[in-house]
C-alpha cells in the first residue's frame, strides 16, 4: 500500500504538522518516563493556562533563565521564536558553516528547550551573516514573509505575552541588524496578528490572535550601545526575580538556565550555574502596561481555566488530582484525570485546549507507567522499501491498560492486548515506505535558499523547528475506560560501549547517493582525477554514474557501471578530468542513473554528542576551475584552531600540509616548513598557544613565515599575538562586494608570485572579514583599506611585519569561508601571503 490511509494522514497532520500548540515527541529519543516530582509539577501545570513567547533573532539570543522561570516556575506554555537558525555565525566545534551550521544550531536550540522546558519555532529568514543595521537586514530579508511567518506562529501558538530580547529604540541602531529587526518587527507583530486583513491566506488554518502585551526584556549592559558613561537606573523598570528555586526539581532557574545555555556548544557558550536572586527587567512596548516594582507579566490576564468557556468545571477536578497525587502510587489519580480529560474534550477547541489535552494525555500515560518505542534495525530506509519495526511496550503500574491497535503507514495491527504489570511486550510490524516519500532532508533545505530567505512552500511546515517524523507510529490504548491515541517516531537504537544506549531517528533516503570527494578542484593545464563515492541505501543497486561538466571540460571515462549488492556498500570511481585550454570556472555534478531514473543526491552526516545525528542530502557537486595560481614553497605546517577546511584547500593548489600537534611545535621541527599557518580562533580555543608563542615567533625571527587567521577580541590565551603589539577589535566588513583599496600597492604580497588586481576580490561570499585589529605598532604594514557603506575605512584586514629574517602576517580576511567556496582570488592572495620571503 503506497499511500497513507486517510485516518493516519489526518492524525499525522494534526499532531506533527499544523499543531504548533503542543510539544510533539522529540526526534532525539523516545519520550522519557517522568519521576514522581516531575509528574507532580506537570499536574500543577495543567491548572495554569498562560502562554508566553520569547522573541529574538538567532540561536543563543534567548534568555534561558527567563524561559526556564516562565516554563518551569510559573508553568506557562513558553516558546522561543528565533527569526533565523544561525547559519551565518562561526563554529567552535567543527568545520561546518552556512546551512550546515544552521542545522547544528537548530538542534542545539532544541536541546536547550528540552532542558529549560520551552518550545522552539523559527521563521524562514536566512542568517546571511553579521549585519550592521536594520535597514540592510530588511533589504536582504523578504520582510513581508518574515512578518507573515511571525504572525503565523503567533496565531498558532496564541501567546498572551510576547517578550523581545532586543529593543527597537533609536539607541540600539549600532546593534546587530538582525537583533534590531527582530525588535522592530516584534513591536508591530501584535497588531498584525490581530488584523484579519493581514495574511488572510493563513485564516483557513488559524484564527486571528491579539496578545495582551509586548515587553522588552531590558538589561544593564545595553548601555554599551548608547555611548553613555553611567550605569542605567533600572529601578524604573518592572522586574521579576527569575533566580528562584524549584523544590520539586531541586534546582533554581539560574542553574537550569546554565544547563540550557551550555547546549550552544558550537558558539562556545558553556555557562556556569548561578544561584540566588537574579532580576529580569521589562520595558513596555505594546498593549497593556504592567505595574512597576515587582512585576507580574501576566497582570490582568486570567491564567486559570475560567478563561475558557466551560473550563471552570475543570478547576476542582485538576486541583483534586494534584492534591491526591501519591508518589508511591501515581496511578491512583487516573480516574480523576480521566474525568478531566473527557470534560476537556468537550470544551471549545483552541490552541490552548489542544495543548492541554496533549499535556493531560501524557500525564495519564506517565501515571499509568506506560512507555513505548518503535525501533528499526537500520537507520535509513529508501522510498519503496520495506522495514520490519520492533515495537516495545511496557506498563509499570497495576492500572488496567489495553493496547488496542498500532498503525504505521501501510501497516495496521489490531492487537487488543491487555498489558501486564512490568512485562515488556514485543510486537513486530512490517512497513512499506511509500514510493513517493520525500527524503528526510531538513525541510527548509529541500530547495536552494536565497541570500535572505529559505524557500518553504507548505504553510503547515513554516515555523516548525525540524521535520515531522519520517515514519510515525500511531498507538491506541484503552486506559481504564478512556481511549487514548499517541504518535511516536521510529528510531534506530544501538549501544556505544564507551557511552551506552543511543538513538537515531529513522530516515527516508534515496536509493543511492554519490559524493564527490572534494568540494573544490583547481586545475592548471594538467588533467587530474576527481573521485566519486557511490553508496547504496537499498539492496542490489545497479546503475551508472557520470560527471556532468561545464562546456569544454572532458572526463574519462564518460560514465562507469555501479553494482552494489549490499545496503550501505560503497564503490569509488575515479574520473580523469581535463580542463579546456582557456580559463574556466563551473560546477561538476555527479549523476547516477538507474531504471530510467536520475539521482543527484550527495550524503552528509553531522554527528556531535550533544545533538541527534543529522543527515543532509545535498546536490552531489563540486566547484571546478582552471586558473593561474603561482606559489613559492611547498610544505606548510598548520595549527588547527576551532576548526576549518583551509588545509584541504591548500592541498588543492599543490601544497603539502601537515597538521601540527602540540608536540610538533618545536624549534627543530618548524625549520622544515616554508610557512606555518594558524587556524581560526586558535588563540581563543587552544590554551597551549600561549606557551607555543615564543617558539613560533623565534621561527619567524630565524627566517620563517607565520600567518595567523582571525581571533575574537575576548578570551585570547595570550595578549601577544604577534612580534609587535596589535589590538583586536570588533571591526568587520560584512558587505562581500566592498571595495578593497590597495594601501601598499608595491608590497610583495600584492605582486608576487601572483599580480593581484581588483578582480581578485570578485565573487567573495558572506563577508570580507571580521575582528580586524584597529590598533597596531608602526612596524606592521597594512595592505588593504575597506569598509561597509557609511563607515570609515578599516585598514586592519591584513597586517604584515618583517621580524628578524622572516615575515609575520595577521589577517581577519575570511579565508575559512572563501577557500571552500572556491573563490579564485582568495587562493591567489593566500598563495602570495604564504610565499613571503621566498
Amino acid at each position: 500500500m503506497a499511500k497513507l490511509n486517510t485516518l493516519f494522514l489526518l492524525v499525522l497532520t494534526l499532531v506533527f504538522g499544523t499543531c504548533l500548540t503542543a510539544k510533539a515527541q522529540s526526534l532525539a529519543e523516545p519520550r522519557p518516563q517522568m519521576n514522581a516530582a516531575e509528574i507532580k509539577l506537570a499536574l500543577k501545570k495543567l491548572q495554569v493556562t498562560g502562554t508566553a513567547m520569547y522573541l529574538a533573532a538567532h540561536p543563543d539570543d534567548e534568555n534561558t533563565r527567563l524561559i526556564a522561570y516562565l516554563a518551569k516556575g510559573r508553568l506557562y506554555r513558553t516558546a522561543y521564536l528565533a527569526l533565523t537558525r544561525g547559519d551565518g555565525g562561526q563554529n567552535l566545534i567543527g568545520t561546518e558553516v552556512r546551512e550546515l551550521l544552521g542545522v547544528i544550531r537548530t538542534q542545539e536550540l532544541l536541546a536547550a528547550r528540552r532542558t529549560d522546558g520551552g518550545q522552539q519555532f523559527f521563521t524562514r529568514a536566512n542568517d546571511f551573516g553579521y549585519s550592521k543595521n536594520t535597514e540592510e537586514t530588511q533589504q536582504i530579508w523578504d520582510k513581508e514573509k518574515v512578518k507573515a511567518d511571525m504572525v503565523w506562529v503567533i496565531r498558532k501558538f496564541q501567546p498572551d505575552v510576547i517578550i523581545t530580547r532586543f529593543s527597537h529604540n533609536e539607541f540600539t541602531k549600532r546593534n546587530h541588524g538582525h537583533h534590531v529587526t527582530s525588535a522592530v518587527f516584534g513591536a508591530e507583530i501584535s497588531k498584525l496578528a490581530a488584523d484579519p486583513t493581514k495574511y488572510p491566506e493563513q485564516l483557513k488554518y488559524v484564527k486571528v490572535w491579539k496578545p495582551k502585551r509586548v515587553v522588552w526584556n531590558t538589561y544593564r549592559h545595553y548601555m554599551r550601545f548608547t555611548g553613555a558613561k553611567t550605569k542605567p537606573d533600572m529601578s524604573k523598570y518592572p522586574k521579576v526575580d527569575a533566580g528562584t528555586y524549584n523544590v520539586l526539581l531541586g534546582k533554581g532557574y539560574g542553574e537550569i538556565a546554565a544547563e540550557s545555555r551550555s547546549m550552544h556548544r558550537s558558539q562556545g557558550f558553556g555557562s556556569a550555574k548561578r544561584r540566588g536572586v537574579q532580576y529580569e527587567y521589562f520595558e513596555h512596548v505594546d498593549g497593556d502596561k504592567v505595574s512597576g516594582g515587582q512585576a507580574d507579566l501576566f497582570e490582568g490576564i486570567d491564567v486559570t481555566w475560567k478563561r475558557v468557556k466551560g473550563g471552570k468545571k475543570l478547576i476542582p477536578i485538576l486541583a483534586k488530582a494534584y492534591k491526591e497525587f501519591d508518589v508511591q502510587n501515581p496511578a491512583k489519580i487516573i480516574p480523576t484525570l480521566t474525568k478531566a480529560y473527557k470534560l476537556m474534550q468537550k470544551l471549545p477547541q483552541s490552541a490552548l485546549v489542544q495543548a492541554k489535552l496533549e499535556e493531560l494525555k501524557n500525564v495519564i500515560f506517565q501515571c499509568a507507567g506506560v512507555w513505548y518505542e518503535a525501533l528499526s534495525p537500520v537507520y535509513g530506509v529508501a522510498a519503496g522499501d520495506k522495514v520490519q519495526l520492533n515495537v516495545q511496550i511496557i506498563k509499570r503500574s497495576d492500572y488496567p491498560v489495553t493496547l488496542q491497535k498500532i498503525d504505521a503507514v501501510s501497516a495496521e495491527n489490531n492487537v487488543s492486548k491487555v498489558l501486564k504489570d512490568n512485562r515488556l511486550e514485543r510486537i513486530k510490524l512490517s512497513v512499506t515506505i511509500p514510493a513517493n516519500a520525500q527524503n528526510s532532508q531538513p525541510y527548509w533545505l529541500h530547495e536552494r535558499a536565497d541570500k535572505g530567505m529559505f524557500k518553504v512552500k507548505e504553510q503547515i511546515l513554516i515555523g516548525l523547528p525540524e521535520n515531522k517524523p519520517a515514519i510515525p507510529v500511531k498507538f491506541t490504548f484503552k486506559v481504564g475506560d478512556l481511549m487514548l491515541t499517541d504518535m511516536a517516531p521510529v528510531f534506530h537504537k544501538w549501544v556505544i560501549p564507551q557511552r551506552g544506549e543511543r538513538y537515531r531517528a529513522l530516515e527516508i533516503t534515496p536509493p543511492v547517493t554519490a559524493n564527490i570527494v572534494n568540494p573544490v578542484y583547481l586545475f592548471t593545464s594538467q588533467a587530474q582525477s576527481i573521485e566519486v563515492v557511490v553508496k547504496a541505501h537499498t539492496h542490489n543497486f545497479v546503475g551508472k554514474v557520470a560527471l556532468q561538466l561545464p562546456k569544454g571540460w572532458k572526463s574519462s571515462p564518460t560514465s562507469a557501471e555501479v553494482n552494489l549488492k549490499e545496503k550501505y556498500q560503497e564503490q569509488k570511481i575515479s574520473f580523469k578530468v581535463t580542463p579546456p585550454a582557456q580559463a574556466s570556472e563551473g560546477v561538476a555534478k555527479a549523476i547516477v542513473t538507474a531504471g530510467g531514473k536520475v539521482y543527484t543526491y550527495g550524503l552528509l552526516t553531522i554527528d556531535y554528542p550533544h545533538i541527534p545525528i543529522q543527515t543532509i542530502f545535498p546536490v552531489a557537486k563540486a566547484k571546478i576551475a582552471k586558473l593561474k595560481i603561482a606559489k613559492k614553497g611547498e610544505l606548510i605546517g598548520y595549527i588547527m584552531g576551532a576548526g576549518d577546511k583551509v588545509p584541504e584547500s591548500l592541498r588543492q593548489i599543490g601544497y603539502k600540509v601537515d597538521l601540527l600537534k602540540d608536540a610538533d611545535i618545536t624549534a627543530a621541527n618548524l625549520k622544515k616548513y616554508d610557512a606555518v599557518m594558524v587556524g581560526i580562533r586558535a588563540y581563543n580555543t587552544k590554551k597551549r598557544m600561549k606557551f607555543h608563542q615564543k617558539t613560533l615567533l623565534d621561527y619567524v625571527k630565524s627566517g620563517g613565515n607565520m600567518v595567523v587567521q582571525y581571533n575574537t577580541s575576548r578570551r585570547t590565551v595570550t595578549k601577544q599575538l604577534g612580534p609587535y603589539p596589535l589590538k583586536l577589535s570588533r571591526d568587520r566588513v560584512t558587505v562581500e562586494e566592498a571595495k578593497m583599496s590597495f594601501v601598499a600597492p608595491k608590497h610583495p604580497v600584492l605582486n608576487t608570485p601572483n599580480k593581484l588586481t581588483a578582480a581578485d576580490f570578485d565573487h567573495w561570499v558572506q563577508e570580507r572579514g571580521l575582528y580586524f585589529p584597529n590598533q597596531w605598532d608602526e612596524k606592521y604594514q597594512p595592505i588593504f583599506s575597506c569598509n561597509d557603506p557609511g563607515e570609515s575605512p578599516k585598514k586592519g584586514s591584513l597586517l604584515i611585519a618583517k621580524y628578524g629574517k622572516g615575515y609575520y602576517a595577521y589577517t581577519g580576511l575570511s579565508f575559512f569561508r572563501e577557500l571552500p567556496a572556491g573563490v579564485a582570488g582568495a587562493y591567489r592572495l593566500l598563495a602570495n601571503i604564504l610565499s613571503l620571503g621566498k
